[in-house]
C-alpha cells in the first residue's frame, strides 16, 4: 500500500494536533505533505522538524518575524491545499477563512476530510459544484457527521427518514435563562466532555455549533431541514442518529475522542487499526441520557436551522454574525446572551442578500461583521 500524502491547514489547533498524534501512528499508510497555521511558529516548526512537510505556511508572522523557506499570508493556505504530493486536505482552519481552500482542494480533485464546517455553512452550493467540477471528495471530520456517513454507508437518501444528530449540552445544560444573564467567559470554556478550540466552545455553549452542523449535514447527506433533529446526550457517547424509512434506527458510538473521525476521514472507506483510543466498555460508560433541546434558552440553534431553511446568504450571514458576535464575548466586549441577539439582529438585515458567487457571500460576510461590530459599537 502506497502512503498518502496529507495537507493539514490549521495544524496547531486542537483538531490538526490531533490528526498529527493519529498520523504518527499511522505512518506506514500516510505521510505528512503540508502544514499551516495562523501564528503559532513555534508549534508549527516543532511540527514541521518532526513530520517533514514538503510545505510550511504561516498565515500571520509573529514578533519573530517571517520565516525562511514558509509560505505566508491568506494565500498559504491554498498552497498547502493545491500541492500535487497532497492526497488529501484536512481543513481544520477556524471559521470563515476556510472556504477558498477548500473550494481549491475540490477543484483539484482532492479529498477534503472537512473540520472546518464553515465552508460548508457559507458556500454549500459552492463547495458541493467544485466537487462535481474537479471530481473532489468531502469526508467529514466532525464525529457527529462521522457518525451518520458510518450509519447510512451508502444506501440512498430515499431509505433515510431522519437524521438526530446529538449535543453534548455544552457547560450551561442546567443553567436557568436568568443565569445565562451573567454567564462569563470562564464559565463559557469549561466545556464538560470536548477539549477543543475557544471558539468552537463558545459554538457549543450557545448551540451554535449545532446549527452549524445541521446545515453541514443538509448539504453532505442531500436531506431537507424537516429530517434533521437534534437532541441533547450529555455523555457524548452517541454520536449520531439514522431513523430509516423502515423504522430501524442505527447508532454510531465510541468513546468521546476526535482521534476516531478523524482517522476515519483520512482512511474512508477503509478502517486503519492501532488507533490508540481505548476500547469501548458499555458498562463504564453507562448509563446513556437524552433530553429535549431547551430552545427557548439557547435560540442559536433554531436560527441558525431557520437560515439554513431560507438558503440563499442566510446561512453565510448566520455563520459571520455567529464568528464576529463570539469574537467580541472573547474579548469581553459583548456578554454571552449578546451573541444570538446579534445573530437575530443580522439575520434580520442581511438575510436577502445576493449569494450566487463566492465574492457575493463574501461581500455578505464582511457587511454582517461591520453591522455586529456597530451593534455594540466596538
Amino acid at each position: 500500500m502506497s502512503s498518502r500524502g496529507v495537507a493539514i491547514l490549521g495544524s496547531t489547533g486542537s483538531i490538526g494536533t490531533t490528526a498529527l498524534r493519529v498520523l504518527a501512528r499511522q505512518r506506514d499508510r500516510f505521510h505528512v505533505a503540508a502544514l499551516t497555521a495562523f501564528t503559532n511558529a513555534g508549534l508549527l516548526a516543532e511540527q514541521a522538524a518532526e513530520f517533514g512537510p514538503t510545505y510550511v505556511g504561516l498565515v500571520r508572522n509573529g514578533a519573530d518575524g517571517a520565516h525562511p523557506g514558509w509560505g505566508s499570508g491568506d494565500a498559504c493556505l491554498i498552497e498547502a491545499a493545491v500541492r500535487p504530493d497532497a492526497d488529501i486536505v484536512l481543513n481544520a482552519v477556524v471559521g470563515a477563512a476556510g472556504l477558498d481552500a477548500t473550494l481549491a482542494a475540490l477543484e483539484k480533485g482532492k479529498r477534503v476530510a472537512l473540520a472546518n464546517k464553515e465552508s460548508l455553512v457559507m458556500g454549500g452550493a459552492l463547495v458541493t459544484a467544485a466537487a462535481e467540477r474537479g471530481g473532489g471528495e468531502l469526508v467529514p471530520v466532525d464525529s457527529e457527521h462521522s457518525a451518520i456517513l458510518q450509519c447510512i454507508a451508502g444506501r440512498p437518501s430515499t431509505e433515510v427518514r431522519r437524521l438526530v444528530i446529538t449535543a453534548s449540552g455544552g457547560p450551561f445544560r442546567r443553567w436557568t435563562s436568568k443565569q445565562l444573564e451573567n454567564a462569563t467567559l470562564a464559565d463559557a470554556l469549561q466545556h464538560p466532555t470536548w477539549r477543543m478550540g475557544r471558539k468552537i466552545t463558545v459554538d457549543s455553549a450557545t448551540l451554535a455549533n449545532k446549527a452549524l452542523e445541521v446545515i453541514e449535514a443538509h448539504f453532505l447527506f442531500g436531506l431537507s431541514y424537516d429530517r434533521i433533529e437534534v437532541v441533547v446526550h450529555p455523555q457524548s457517547v452517541v454520536h449520531s442518529f439514522v431513523e430509516f424509512v423502515d423504522g430501524s434506527v442505527l447508532a454510531q458510538m465510541g468513546v468521546p475522542s476526535m482521534e476516531l473521525p478523524v482517522l476515519y476521514a483520512l482512511s474512508y472507506p477503509d478502517r486503519a487499526a492501532d488507533t490508540g483510543v481505548p476500547p469501548f466498555d458499555p458498562v463504564e460508560l453507562s448509563p446513556l441520557t437524552f433530553e429535549k433541546v431547551r430552545a427557548r434558552d439557547f435560540p442559536a440553534l433554531e436560527l441558525g436551522t431557520q437560515a439554513g431553511r431560507l438558503g440563499g446568504a442566510a446561512p453565510a450571514v448566520f455563520n459571520a454574525a455567529n464568528e464576529q458576535a463570539v469574537a467580541l464575548f472573547l474579548e469581553g466586549a459583548i456578554r454571552f446572551v449578546d451573541i444570538p441577539r446579534a445573530i437575530e439582529s443580522a439575520l434580520g438585515r442581511y438575510s436577502s442578500a445576493p449569494a450566487g458567487s463566492r465574492e457575493a457571500i463574501l461581500d455578505a460576510d464582511a457587511a454582517v461583521r461591520r453591522h455586529v461590530q456597530e451593534l455594540f459599537r466596538c
